[in-house]
């Protein structure tokens, strides 16, 4: 079954429950400074999961993109990918366990055809630090379900991972029961890290067994999360029940299910292809093309492929949603992804184009359900090409730089053998780092040569680097939306005061193109071709603060999307929207819940909060404190309260 297939069966399946089917967030969190990326399908829904009504219900159904930068250097094994889809149910206070479980197992034996005998699940062994025992009602659940099929259903009691490689499976045990670091599930991960407000709860997770031998390096005995590669997590259903708070944990006011499965990772299992990159046609589609460019087989070098495949598919779900490859932020991410694909490519002896090509590849797989693929498809191709080119011109700069360094110190003994070169950890750390050069390549081309360095004081270097860009990254982002503080709640709404009077004063080509907003200032990224004179951002700020002391209405109104488009309200760049949609309107004065005359607001946009009630709340006046490029015909303001 092909992933296109397999996650329509998936939405249909529950639409026929009464689910809503609402479509994929964008890669870029909306509203949400605190993370780089969309990387579970919760993130979009966490305002409704805490208790905020959702316009479509309390059911929903989804497939939503994820992208997780940590599993970059994990890409090249047979099942980590950095991008990938999330299918989602969702119960809002709506029904629980007695639903949940036993539909999920009927979607996977019955829709998917999967063979219960090689299903493995395991539920959370209770935390009594927390107050919270084991679940007991999921167990029972499961039990039910696989005694109806006529196999195995014992319980074992595992505990840690680590009983897990010691004990191994009972014979006929079927489910098994975990701590908190496997079958407890926040965003934060444990208990003990989850910050007061963040809700969480008990999980119970779906393994498929491939039946491969299992590999005695990680552990003397194979158990459902054995990391040999045997069984491969599926499906996990959050029973998102508990919030954290200053005084312990406490039960929510709704109960909430929360399932996550992954798309490719039950494509693998209803193909029993341990292979993610065979099992899933748009990473094997994109493999097919690279062995016909380089008349090398797959077999040959899997790591090269599986890491081209899965970063040029990263890439290409970025760039659509508007991320330009960069040095900062996502862009980063995205000039990561392409210049390791450039980089394994000419491990493969690919010539330049191909990646560029692999794009067309990519899109056709998945344009029935992403048509913005095919839509932006010419742009992605450009920005993928472009940064090729790009990191061709930096590997020669740094080709050139490391001759040089090599040259300069030819002949200089230090620690090596008589007659080898050696050159200090410093300088090779920096043409690594100064220009972005593959340590990789550079590790090579010292081999070519017969010249050394101290790897480890190279090494050492590196994640010295790493920890202070990411604790920069970790400070920036403190804060922010995600915190609902009043402070930001201002800055949020003179956010949608500053767009409106960008359009008023440069034109309605003005778009957002990103924001990131925080208790302390403001940024926004959006769409203009030159810099700002100093009187056009005075005349911008003054529209910002006439608003501001105008005390506008800030109302929230749920109608249909068309509806809202037809009024011209604003969207957030790369985001797919629902049927329903909410919007927040500013002004006019006057307007009400009961009367919000969307048609004569200052500011209409597709939104989902939180705001001030009315702009009188918004404390200061708005300054714009810096502008500057973002990028090709992307501008950048960060504005303050003052």
């Amino acid at each position: 079954m092909d992933t296109q297939a397999l996650r329509k069966k998936y939405l249909d399946f529950f639409v026929a429950r009464g689910h809503a089917a609402i479509p994929s967030a964008s890669l870029v969190p909306e509203n949400d400074p605190t993370t780089l990326f969309t990387g579970s399908g919760m993130q979009p829904l966490l305002p409704y999961l805490l208790g905020e009504r959702h316009p479509k219900g309390t059911r929903l159904t989804d497939s939503q993109k994820s992208f997780r930068a940590e599993d970059i250097e994990e890409v090249g094994d047979n099942r980590h990918t950095t991008f990938f889809e999330m299918l989602g149910n969702w119960s809002l206070g709506d029904y629980f366990k007695q639903e949940q479980l036993p539909w999920f197992f009927e979607f996977l034996t019955k829709e998917v055809g999967l063979d219960p005998n090689k299903l493995y699940v395991t539920v959370f062994d209770g935390a009594e630090d927390i107050g919270v025992p084991r679940d007991e009602e999921s167990i029972e659940i499961w039990r039910r379900l696989f005694g109806e099929t006529g196999i195995s259903n014992g319980f074992q009691e595992v505990g840690s991972e680590e009983n897990g490689y010691k004990k191994g499976m009972e014979d006929g045990a079927r489910i098994f029961s975990y701590d908190a670091k496997k079958n407890w599930w926040s965003r934060s991960g444990v208990p003990d890290n989850m910050p007061v407000g963040e809700p969480g709860g008990p999980d119970s997770e779906v393994f498929y067994d491939f039946e491969t031998e299992h590999d005695s390096s990680w552990g003397e005995h194979c158990h459902p999360n054995c990391d040999c590669g045997r069984f491969l997590e599926i499906g996990n259903s959050v029973f998102m029940e508990y919030t954290k708070t200053g005084k312990g944990f406490e039960k929510l006011a709704q109960k909430n299910v929360d399932f996550g499965g992954g798309l490719e990772r039950i494509a693998a299992a209803s193909a029993n292809e341990s292979d993610m990159f065979l099992a899933v046609d748009s990473l094997s589609n994109v493999i097919k093309h690279l062995e016909e460019a380089s008349n090398k087989y797959y077999k040959d070098d899997l790591k090269s492929f599986r890491i081209i495949a899965d970063h040029l598919r990263g890439a290409v779900f970025m760039i659509s949603d508007g991320v330009r490859p960069s040095n900062t932020e996502q862009g980063y991410f995205a000039r990561r992804l392409l210049r390791r694909s450039v980089q394994y490519a000419d491990t493969l002896g690919i010539q330049e184009g191909t990646l560029v090509e692999a794009v067309a590849i990519i899109t056709d797989t998945y344009k029935d359900h992403y048509p913005e693929l095919e839509e932006r498809r010419t742009e992605i191709e450009r920005a993928v090409g472009d940064e090729e080119a790009r990191f061709r011109a930096t590997l020669k700069r740094g080709l050139s730089k490391l001759e040089k360094v090599m040259l300069k110190h030819e002949g200089e003994v230090g620690n090596q053998k008589e007659f080898e070169k050696a050159i200090p950890a410093n300088e090779v750390f920096e043409v690594i780092t100064s220009d972005g050069f593959p340590k990789e390549l550079v590790a090579e081309i010292l081999e070519e040569h017969g010249t050394k360095t101290e790897w480890k004081e190279v090494e050492a270097l590196i994640l010295e680097h790493k920890a202070k860009s990411r604790a920069g990254a970790e400070q920036k982002f403190k804060g922010g939306l995600a915190d609902h503080s009043n402070a930001t709640t201002q800055l949020h709404t003179a956010h949608h005061l500053l767009l409106k009077a960008l359009q008023i004063v440069l034109g309605g080509h003005v778009k957002q193109r990103g924001s990131n907003i925080t208790g302390e200032r403001l940024r926004i990224d959006f769409s203009h071709h030159e810099k700002l004179s100093d009187e056009q951002k005075a005349e911008v700020e003054r529209i910002v603060n006439d608003q501001i002391q105008a005390k506008l209405p800030v109302l929230k109104t749920t109608l249909p999307r068309r509806e809202a488009e037809a009024l011209g309200a604003e969207q957030e760049f790369g985001q797919k929207y629902p049927d329903i949609v909410n919007v927040y309107s500013i002004g006019p004065a006057g307007a009400s819940p009961d009367d919000p005359r969307l048609d004569e607001s200052f500011s209409l946009e597709f939104c989902g909060g939180p705001h001030v009630s009315n702009t009188g709340e918004i404390q200061g006046v708005f300054r714009i404190k810096k502008e500057k490029a973002s990028s090709a015909e992307v501008r950048r303001i960060r504005g303050v309260l003052e």
